[in-house]
């Protein structure tokens, strides 16, 4: 919940919704009492941004500014817990991934947006990463933007680029990508990531994967650094020409053309 706060004007808002993913065979050892594990985990949220809101409210000095109320962006809290559908959690992992709408802004243009946070909690170790998901702020006909084809395990693909900005990859419960490619574990959960810049009209390709992205045969620079378990993008991103071929590990390759 810290993790994916919100904070305005008046307020600071807490996500609402929570999923809680487990190994297999810890969510059928816990199965029976799931309901109280999740009464539990409301009761916890509530005591969470009560203690929030003490903290903010105690300074020393009339003139410090008090922080903003912090509360539940929704009426209610959502907890649902489901077992690893990708079967990658070791047991004793915990994933928990936190959703916050955000609210439309047509004034700016922007539809609404809903930030994910994906918290993975392995032994000592705990790794984050975020997504912001974007839908329109009014339904339209989109424009054909390019075109990419590729083969994988499942077969031969074709996809059309409609959107300004798309990621490629295994996919997951904590990565959701635009292209879903079926293949080995050497082509990463989120392994790349395709940017327009739509003031001039020009892609970019920004490597996000453990293996590698290659462009027309050769690596580019990796777009992410690790900082304190957390993947941060760096700004690194290769332009990417009008054709080309984008390898995943050197396991998948994706045939781009604009158009």
């Amino acid at each position: 919940m810290r993790q994916n706060l919100e904070r305005l004007k008046y307020s600071t808002l807490a996500p609402s919704r929570y999923t809680v993913y487990l190994h297999p065979t810890e969510f059928a050892r816990l199965e029976s009492i799931l309901p109280v594990v999740q009464e539990q985990a409301i009761r916890a949220l509530d005591e969470e941004i009560r203690r929030l809101n003490a903290a903010g409210s105690s300074g020393r000095w009339m003139r410090v500014e008090r922080a903003p109320e912090v509360r539940n962006a929704a009426d209610d809290w959502h907890i649902a817990f489901m077992p690893d559908p990708d079967e990658e959690l070791k047991e004793g992992d915990l994933l928990v991934d936190s959703e916050l709408l955000m609210p439309a802004r047509p004034d700016l243009g922007l539809g609404e947006q809903t930030r994910q946070i994906a918290t993975l909690q392995s032994g000592q170790r705990a790794t984050t990463i975020e997504h912001t998901i974007e839908r329109p702020a009014s339904p339209s006909t989109p424009k054909l933007l390019g075109h990419i084809e590729y083969d994988d395990e499942s077969g031969h693909h074709f996809y059309d680029v409609t959107k300004d900005c798309f990621t490629i990859g295994r996919g997951g419960v904590a990565y959701p990508v635009d292209i879903r490619i079926a293949s080995s574990a050497d082509v990463s959960r989120e392994h790349a990531r395709i940017r327009r810049d739509s003031a001039n009209d020009r892609f970019f390709l920004i490597d996000l994967s453990t293996l590698g992205t290659t462009l027309n045969g050769r690596h580019i620079p990796k777009g992410f650094d690790e900082v304190d378990g957390t993947k941060r993008e760096n700004g690194s991103e290769t332009p990417l020409p009008d054709v080309a071929n984008i390898g995943l590990a050197g396991t998948v390759f994706l045939d781009f053309r604009k158009r």
